[in-house]
């Protein structure tokens, strides 16, 4: 599959807004992150935070930090979250809701693990999903936000009940996800990064709707394309 790197300006001056945005966000987010912290120690003890080994850009593993929101006592080791998860506490479900879970990856992205927008960073017990025709897709730096995370911001509740949930995230999942980078990053700009930011943030109040549970033949021309809040056209050559 052909893909087109961001030219080394674009590259520089995304990685200057990237540093700049997390370093604001944490000056302006600190306090509710230290009011999340005590939220998550008051509950259910310690740790804070979940660290999770990750995919990142060309390849490379990254220690991934978010807040926590399940409870380790729980824990049956299953890589995936569901809606109602009878692991999540009562914190982390107000975290999982409002995404607030995620602000510790700023950390992350001045390390230059991450971006503030870029692909979904995967878990290690996906790495083999990444074949050749998707491969592509680790040539960006792993985001906070992007269109396949807005998409779907609600995939705890697409699981159907009783399938195997393993088997529907690598076949169904997945390759949606991996539609919406590839149609995405080639052509991206600071502007609509900018724009899939603003549409992050608006997707918390649900003013950008979700993925729907029909995704058997999802291509990335079936999101909306019109009006700010529906986000750029994500179709390219026909796919």
């Amino acid at each position: 599959m052909t893909y087109s790197k961001r030219s080394p300006i674009h590259a520089f001056l995304g990685r200057l807004l990237d540093i700049a945005l997390a370093l604001l966000g944490i000056v302006i987010l600190s306090p509710l992150m230290i009011v999340i912290a005590i939220a998550i120690v008051v509950e259910s003890g310690f740790p804070v935070f979940f660290a999770q080994t990750r995919i990142g850009r060309d390849g490379k593993r990254f220690r991934m930090y978010k807040f926590r929101k399940l409870d380790d006592r729980r824990d049956d080791g299953c890589p995936l979250t569901l809606q109602n998860d009878k692991r999540m506490t009562r914190v982390g479900k107000v975290l999982a809701e409002t995404k607030l879970d995620e602000l510790p990856q700023l950390y992350n992205i001045l390390r230059g693990d991450m971006a503030v927008v870029g692909p979904r960073p995967e878990s290690l017990a996906f790495a083999d999903c990444f074949t050749d025709d998707v491969l592509a897709v680790l040539d960006e730096r792993p985001g906070i936000f992007g269109p396949s995370q807005v998409t779907f911001r609600n995939e705890c509740a697409l699981y159907p009940k009783g399938s195997d949930l393993i088997r529907f995230y690598r076949e169904t999942l997945f390759p949606a996800k991996a539609a919406l980078d590839l149609a995405y990053y080639p052509t991206r700009t600071i502007w609509t990064d900018i724009a899939w930011i603003v549409r992050g943030v608006f997707a918390v109040f649900g003013a950008v709707p979700p993925a729907g549970i029909e995704l058997g033949t999802f291509t990335p021309r079936d999101l909306p394309t019109t009006g700010f809040l529906a986000g750029p056209n994500l179709d390219r050559n026909g796919g």
